[in-house]
């Protein structure tokens, strides 16, 4: 006997009965989405690796540690699996040339890959919803998506998460900034760990986000980014402050939040919880003003966030969130006339967009209602020989919560009562 076949470790399915509450997610994104005028862009899983390496970092987790990236054998290119979107959606921008006519609110969803160590909430494969807007330079998109994502966790049912945002400056604020952050660490030499030696002179701000519990109270303690702030950046920020103020959006200032991407700038934030461990982040983002040039196009600002999936579907299954893909029919049928005549019933209901499962594979009467009980669907549909005679159907309510007795109806007078109860 061969060997079963097993999903590569971090890699993994989703089953039959978590995909409804997966729809809940994505529909409910959709809708929240169209609402703020986002418009709906899809870009491939594979990009030249050289395009994460100049956006993402050198420097960084994802791109040291965590691409999956390889020499095509039939050409030589130098491929990767998309481990984020917004450098994939930024060449997309440039190459159609997409904001020619004017500012784009653009969204994507789908697959991403980072080799991580896998743990709850945290996948080789995970899914992603990401947002751009691209040619808005005031905080008003910069309170929009935040707002937005506010409008979202309300719609799903989710509470109780934690909105952090902060102001990483602009490059030469960051770099005056570095040069202090460089120094100050220098000082407390003894208590970095290898992680952060390997950071000090390439990404010190990372340093900052270290989850080394050795080095928390040393990094409360460094120099703040948002003192090196000039007069510009602190107004956008303010102007941040005071719009998420006048939305009624709570939040907390984190001057540790950097983020762990080297293209953002200013506004920077991330939507928090206690529920999910470690992987409490459920979304994040902020502003990319130079991130579009850096691709090669022209100047444009740019501010965008991405939802993980994953930690949101555990976040709703945390709260009790259900979702519900039972039929609204189950039809039964027994004997040869039935079996013969049920396709063609069951046709006519989907054509009054009933949601029907047709019964096949035979089987006796009670054996077919114990599934039609198991499906839930709110009615079974019997079909007998008899039935078949008299062009009629017997409804049975299934759920105690549907209304109304047992009755046998002609075919169009069934389809006009399910389609009206």
């Amino acid at each position: 006997m061969s060997n079963k076949f097993q999903s590569i470790k971090g890699f993994y399915d989703i089953l039959p009965e978590a995909t409804p509450l997966w729809f809940k997610l994505e529909d409910t994104a959709r809708r929240v989405l169209a609402q703020y005028g986002y418009k709906n862009i899809r870009m491939p899983l594979v990009e030249p690796t050289e395009l994460f390496v100049r956006s993402v970092g050198e420097h960084t987790d994802i791109v040291e540690k965590e691409m999956y990236a390889w020499e095509d054998a039939l050409n030589g290119d130098k491929l990767t699996l998309r481990p984020e979107g917004t450098a994939g959606c930024v060449r997309a921008v440039v190459e159609h040339n997409l904001t020619y006519n004017g500012p784009q609110r653009l969204w994507y969803t789908g697959a991403m890959f980072r080799h991580e160590n896998v743990q709850k909430g945290r996948q080789r494969q995970f899914h992603q919803i990401g947002v751009e807007a691209f040619g808005f330079d005031t905080p008003e998109v910069d309170a929009e998506q935040i707002v937005l994502l506010a409008r979202l966790w309300r719609e799903l049912g989710i509470q109780d998460v934690e909105l952090q945002i902060n102001s990483i400056g602009d490059a030469h604020e960051r770099a005056e900034y570095r040069n202090v952050l460089i120094a100050y660490f220098e000082q407390h030499a003894d208590l970095l760990d290898e992680d952060a030696k390997r950071r000090l002179h390439t990404n010190p701000l990372r340093i900052l986000d270290t989850k080394n519990p050795r080095m928390q109270a040393m990094c409360e303690g460094a120099p703040k980014l948002i003192d090196c702030l000039g007069v510009e950046t602190r107004a956008h920020f303010e102007g941040l402050c005071k719009r998420l103020n006048d939305a009624g959006v709570a939040y907390i200032v984190n001057p540790r939040l950097v983020r762990g991407l080297d293209y953002y700038n200013r506004t920077v934030f991330e939507w928090v919880t206690t529920k999910l461990g470690a992987q409490g982040t459920i979304a994040g983002g902020g502003r990319y003003d130079t991130l579009v040039e850096r691709l090669g196009g022209d100047a444009t600002p740019a501010c965008g966030f991405g939802i993980g999936l994953e930690r949101v579907f555990l976040l709703m299954q945390e709260y009790g969130i259900h979702a519900d893909d039972a039929p609204d029919v189950y039809l039964v049928n027994v004997g040869e006339q039935a079996e013969s005549a049920a396709f063609s019933i069951a046709e006519c209901l989907r054509n009054a967009n009933i949601q029907v499962v047709l019964h096949a594979g035979g089987g006796s009467f009670k054996s077919q209602m114990k599934k039609a009980d198991r499906s839930r669907a709110k009615y079974a549909l019997i079909l007998g020989d008899d039935e078949v005679v008299n062009n009629q159907v017997t409804l049975k309510p299934m759920l105690a919560t549907v209304k109304g007795e047992q009755q046998r109806l002609g075919v169009e007078a069934a389809i006009e009562y399910l389609t009206t109860n």
